[in-house]
């Protein structure tokens, strides 16, 4: 049972009034995606869930919930993807992977029809970066030659690694890398500079793909932001 919180709980639970019985939808990662997963076999226990899930972790609470895994076979629409974020901007622009799992998730989105975010309230900054930093996932072979590149296009990039020092790996078998992004300067050629960069695989910058955003609040409210 993922660990209680009020604004958390607040996002799951409003998530669920997304759900139908009988539909097909995505799964993301971190805690509020998987709170929302709970919720949901609660509410939906004497119907079947389908679900592909963007992370091994997510996948692994799927199955002890009994939430059936569907395959992206490049026939599968979703017809809802639930995710959470690192950051949130007015234009409901988001900073994700802080769980190291933004390539799956980007898929993950770009396989439904509408993507809703749950998170607090918390999470919402005036401008991306503000607050966390950009994941980037690149390829294992010459991260460095690859970091120096990003570095041409960000402040700093640092090799995200492990409580032992090791270098995170995700999923996918890559790393990543965590930048500051600059405090100026649009996000949307950014976003297009750092992904046509030679060894970036994806990036966590998730511009004008959010339908909804389900931001938690301690009282057990919800503020909701709709494109």
């Amino acid at each position: 049972m993922t660990a209680t919180d009020p604004a958390r709980d607040a996002a799951a639970a409003a998530a669920l009034d997304r759900i139908e019985p009988g539909m097909t939808i995505g799964l993301g990662s971190g805690r509020a995606v998987w709170r929302t997963m709970e919720l949901a076999r609660e509410r939906f226990a004497d119907g079947p869930l389908r679900a592909a899930f963007a992370s091994d972790r997510t996948a692994a609470l799927g199955r002890d919930l009994g939430i059936e895994a569907v395959d992206l076979d490049g026939r599968t629409r979703l017809d809802v993807a639930i995710d959470g974020a690192d950051e949130i901007d007015a234009g409901l622009g988001l900073v994700k992977g802080g769980g190291a799992a933004l390539l799956r998730e980007k898929l993950v989105v770009c396989a439904a029809e509408r993507f809703v975010v749950v998170a607090e309230v918390g999470k919402r900054v005036e401008r991306l970066g503000q607050a966390f930093p950009l994941p980037v996932e690149i390829v294992r072979f010459a991260w460095a030659d690859t970091r120096a590149r990003v570095l041409d296009l960000v402040p700093e990039a640092e090799l995200r690694t492990d409580d032992g020092g090791a270098p995170v790996v995700t999923d996918e078998g890559h790393h990543l890398l965590d930048c500051r992004l600059p405090p100026e300067g649009d996000m949307n050629e950014l976003a297009a500079r750092l992904k046509a960069t030679v060894g970036v695989v994806e990036h966590g910058l998730f511009l004008g793909m959010a339908h909804e955003v389900l931001l938690g609040r301690p009282d057990g409210g919800v503020e909701v932001l709709a494109r």
